[in-house]
């Protein structure tokens, strides 16, 4: 059963957690309010999804928005990179990666594609998944530090996603130019009110742009129409209240804009891969997963 890794008991503060452990137990599901790359190494394991389960390979790289969920069995000496990056500070400090087009498909557009469930599972070069691991273990030292070096946490974490979006994209992509003016305001204003009920009418009229113009833009820059995009983000932020709160499902639905107790199982169901009721059941009923924060004892 999946628990729920809390962004405010594990980060201290910090916008990063990272982490390098090498797995022989099982790790239970675990879902957590915080997004996750995890860069898989050497050693043998199955990955479980609510898409169900598979082999793991040398330089598989999976990307977890918050709310979703996973977890690793038949583990034999699975090396596992973890690099976390808090939510909070994806909407404040770290903001700024969405606005590298080839950081903003990992992650943004792949693990919030249609029947992800924000999850997204792609794959580098071993060499490059190295790389990445190494640079994982040196910004897992950096945290560890007695004395705060933030300038060069942020360095680390950019250096490690410059790794994996190398090893993955192509020159046009890399190249592509940076999120239009027009997304980048209607994302703040569904941001800000994920509950209001928002029209396409309405936030094309906000940003002075034609309502199919403004579905087409969102398409290529973000990988969804503005209403999906909605969606999504609603979905985020009711796991995160399912999690952490004793609100009624129902009340949890109103509380992000899905009034509809109905209507909301279904679409969270779709987004995140679980009913409300299942996904605080199972968020609760397990301990910490086997993953740990720097500093702390690792899995083995």
């Amino acid at each position: 059963m999946p628990a729920t890794l809390h962004e405010h008991a594990l980060f201290a503060g910090s916008p990063v957690l990272a982490g390098v452990h090498h797995l022989n137990p099982d790790i239970e599901p675990h879902a957590h309010d915080f997004l996750e790359i995890a860069v898989i190494g050497a050693g043998h394991g199955r990955h479980v999804t609510s898409q169900g389960e598979r082999p793991l390979r040398h330089g598989e790289v999976v990307v977890l928005r918050p709310g979703a969920w996973h977890g690793f069995r038949g583990c034999a000496d699975l090396t596992v990179a973890n690099c976390c990056l808090s939510a909070q500070a994806l909407g404040a400090e770290l903001a700024l990666l969405y606005d590298i087009p080839m950081l903003r498909r990992l992650l943004w557009t792949d693990p919030v594609a249609s029947g992800t469930h924000g999850v997204a599972v792609t794959a580098v070069d071993p060499d490059a998944a190295e790389e990445a691991i190494a640079e994982i273990s040196l910004l897992e030292r950096d945290l560890g530090a007695d004395q705060r070096r933030p300038g060069r946490v942020l360095g680390r974490l950019v250096t490690v996603l410059g790794i994996l979006a190398d090893g993955r994209d192509s020159v046009q992509e890399t190249f592509e130019s940076a999120v239009h003016p027009a997304v980048a305001a209607t994302i703040a204003r569904l941001e800000e009110a994920p509950a209001h009920p928002w029209r396409l009418d309405d936030l094309a009229q906000a940003v002075n742009l034609d309502p199919t113009y403004l579905g087409r833009l969102f398409v290529r820059y973000v990988g969804l129409t503005p209403l999906g995009f909605l969606a999504r983000l609603r979905a985020e932020r009711a796991a995160t209240l399912l999690a952490h709160s004793a609100l009624p499902a129902a009340r949890v639905g109103a509380a992000v804009g899905w009034d509809d107790p109905t209507y909301f199982a279904r679409r969270f169901r779709a987004l995140v891969g679980l009913t409300p009721t299942e996904y605080r059941r199972r968020s609760r009923s397990a301990g910490h997963a086997g993953l740990s924060a720097p500093g702390e004892p690792k899995s083995s």
